[in-house]
């Protein structure tokens, strides 16, 4: 099982420089966003998407983030307090030999800024970490 100090080490590491670890940007979850991914107003899909792919994770609740791992990644989900709004960070990363790989960085914000979206982002997210590593490996196989 996947030690939680190393969890915190890479959380510590990734979350002191995202600009460096994390190339692509942060990534708004927004109207367009949910709209142009189907994931608005999805309550019967979700169950069956939930069924078709499940995820698993541990959890560690801290007062200053949400920590969630498996064996496949580690996630954390970090509460920002601005000066006018609420917003959460929340990064996702691979884990290769049990070390955390950060992947991508999302933000939910204002009346997007609950867990149902933060988990349908999530969600959304992990599946599409999974097909493309799945399509990388059947790639690789055909070499």
């Amino acid at each position: 099982m996947l030690n939680p100090s190393k969890l915190e080490r890479a959380f510590e590491e990734f979350f002191s420089d995202l600009s460096y670890f994390n190339h692509d940007g942060i990534i708004n979850i927004d109207l367009p966003f949910l709209r142009d991914h189907n994931l608005l107003n999805c309550p019967d899909q979700e169950q069956d998407q939930l069924q078709q792919h499940p995820f698993y994770f541990h959890v560690i609740e801290e007062e200053e983030k949400v920590t969630l791992f498996n064996h496949q990644f580690a996630v954390w989900i970090v509460p920002q307090h601005g000066d006018t709004d609420r917003e959460t960070l929340t990064l996702i990363s691979s884990l290769e030999d049990e070390t955390p790989l950060l992947d991508l960085v999302f933000r939910t914000a204002g009346i997007y800024n609950t867990p149902k979206y933060i988990l349908r982002a999530l969600r959304h997210f992990i599946k599409e970490i999974m097909d493309n590593e799945e399509a990388i490996q059947r790639m690789v196989d055909e070499l």
